[in-house]
């Protein structure tokens, strides 16, 4: 590694898909790391100059110019360095693209100097899988010289019989990121978006003692169409249990499920305590979805007999999370708006208040088994409970989980032993 390598801050991503590509459009505009080091494993294009082209425009955020310095006129300066080892510059930040292999034992990144690679392929998600499994694995960017892993994606650990390995932890920033350990976690993953985004709606309630008392909850994520999905009707692939995803996301609104309730509880661990369903309706649309949060809690009544919890405290404590702890990560709006507002927009979570929807009633206990046993008890005891609706925007590319997974690898990097 030469001496000017060694003075930069250098981040590694492998895998210039959607999040690779974007993960370095946010880096190049936070300016924390000014050197990056992508690995496509394979070539890409004819010449060197095809790759910058895909990596520099972007059919759903426009181009990196645009992104950069909005309609100002100004433009990226880009310049190719040396082309042998396909090195080029964006804004004098050096990008150096290798094609080592797929397979990320066999990334050198020693070489390359990086101690921080973000893995963003979505075929390497399992940390309990040995390095040297064939087809690959995460654990492999340790041996290949890496000392930090994050996976843009949530962990799936193939053996359910297997646990999650000691050294991994899965993080959503704002929300646990403080409970990273460098001297134990060396594979995290950043969860995904709807994770992202639901935890940072459901962390507020939790942290309010009038809804901190959550007895069950539902979300249903109104997700635009990602890359798994295919553009036509196609045959699934063997051993395909959701036929649906294998038709047309141009044509279809699709039924799928949804990780992200399981993924809350690794994040959150006290949603385990708390009857929560997730699921997930695909739309032909390029980006921003829409979560829509169904929760109940036990309440009681204020002195006039009205309920503690309703749709103006609910309101309240999003505007109070927006302008506190949880500031620049979740935005509470009175505004009306509609996906395609919300594109980009750099917020875990956009509330959308005007649509805060609250109704409270009563459930009725039968007391005569304790009439039974000699205890005096009232005719009947009404339990008042709240059922709230709360819906929130989230970018689930640029704007909410790119954004808040490079907060992750900046506290990871700040944080590297």
């Amino acid at each position: 590694m030469s001496s000017y390598l060694q003075s930069k801050k250098t981040l590694g991503i492998n895998g210039a898909g959607r999040i690779g590509k974007l993960t370095l459009w946010h880096h190049l505009n936070d300016g924390h790391f000014d050197y990056f080091v992508i690995n496509t494993g394979r070539d890409v294009g004819k010449k060197l100059e095809d790759l910058i082209d895909y990596l520099v425009k972007d059919s759903t955020f426009g181009s990196l110019d645009r992104f950069m310095y909005g309609y100002s006129g100004n433009t990226c300066k880009i310049e190719i360095k040396d082309r042998e080892s396909n090195l080029f510059t964006i804004n004098e930040v050096p990008v150096k693209i290798t094609t080592y292999s797929r397979n990320p034992r066999e990334i050198n990144w020693a070489r390359e100097g990086v101690q921080l690679v973000i893995e963003c392929t979505g075929s390497h998600v399992d940390p309990a899988a040995p390095a040297d499994r064939p087809k690959g694995s995460v654990r492999g960017h340790l041996e290949a010289g890496a000392e930090k892993v994050i996976v843009s994606a949530p962990f799936k650990v193939a053996d359910e019989a297997q646990k999650l390995p000691a050294d991994s932890c899965m993080f959503v920033y704002g929300i646990n990121h403080d409970k990273y350990d460098p001297s134990t976690h060396h594979i995290l993953s950043a969860a995904s978006c709807t994770t992202t985004g639901l935890s940072h709606m459901i962390k507020p309630l939790l942290e309010t003692r009038e809804t901190a008392n959550i007895i069950t909850a539902s979300m249903s994520t109104v997700h635009a169409a990602t890359n798994n999905q295919n553009i036509l009707d196609a045959v699934p692939k063997a051993g395909t249990s959701d036929l649906r995803k294998n038709r047309s996301i141009f044509n279809n609104i699709i039924l799928t499920s949804t990780g992200a309730a399981n993924a809350l509880e690794e994040i959150m661990p006290e949603i385990k305590n708390v009857g929560f369903m997730a699921d997930s309706v695909r739309i032909p649309t390029n980006t921003s979805s829409l979560i829509m949060l169904n929760v109940t809690f036990r309440t009681g009544l204020n002195a006039s007999g009205e309920p503690l919890v309703n749709r103006d405290l609910v309101n309240e404590i999003y505007r109070k999370a927006a302008a506190g702890s949880q500031k620049g990560m979740v935005v509470y709006s009175d505004k009306q708006n509609v996906s395609t507002d919300l594109a980009g927009f750099p917020a875990a979570i956009v509330i959308e208040g005007v649509e805060t929807h609250s109704r409270t009633g009563f459930i009725s206990l039968n007391t005569d088994i304790m009439e039974e046993h000699g205890v005096d008890a009232p005719a009947d005891i009404n339990i008042p409970v709240t059922h709230a609706k709360i819906f929130g925007w989230y970018d689930n590319e640029l704007g909410s989980y790119v954004n808040l997974l490079g907060k992750l690898a900046v506290y990871v990097d700040k944080n590297m032993p």
